[in-house]
């Protein structure tokens, strides 16, 4: 199994989830977090003033899945959140030892 997971930018999450479930994505954890890669942030104007805002608001998506499913996991993400834009994210893809659903005890890849 593989730990799929994406930091995107928060509008692009509804089209990453469209492009998951026509792959055959069934589940999957959304987490708010905040970063910066290359961008370095970027600076707004407030009551006149100018601020740095260093930590821009993302979104995590993981998701496990079998082996096979992994690639075109990553190619949809891919597809569905790039804008072509310094500041579109990054995808990781790790192995996963063991799953359990925690209701029934089933395990590895009839728990996902």
């Amino acid at each position: 199994m593989k730990k799929v997971e994406c930091i995107i930018r928060p509008i692009k999450i509804d089209n990453v989830k469209v492009a998951l479930e026509e792959v055959g994505v069934i589940g999957m954890t959304v987490t708010d977090v905040r970063g910066y890669g290359k961008q370095r942030g970027r600076t707004e104007k407030y009551r006149g003033n100018t601020y740095v805002v260093n930590l821009l608001p993302r979104v995590k998506i993981e998701v496990v899945v079998q082996d096979e499913l992994a690639e075109d996991v990553v190619q949809a993400m891919i597809s569905a959140s790039q804008t072509g834009e310094v500041g579109d994210g990054k995808v990781f893809v790790s192995h996963v030892e063991q799953a359990v659903r925690i209701r029934t005890g089933e395990r590895d890849e009839a728990a996902v």
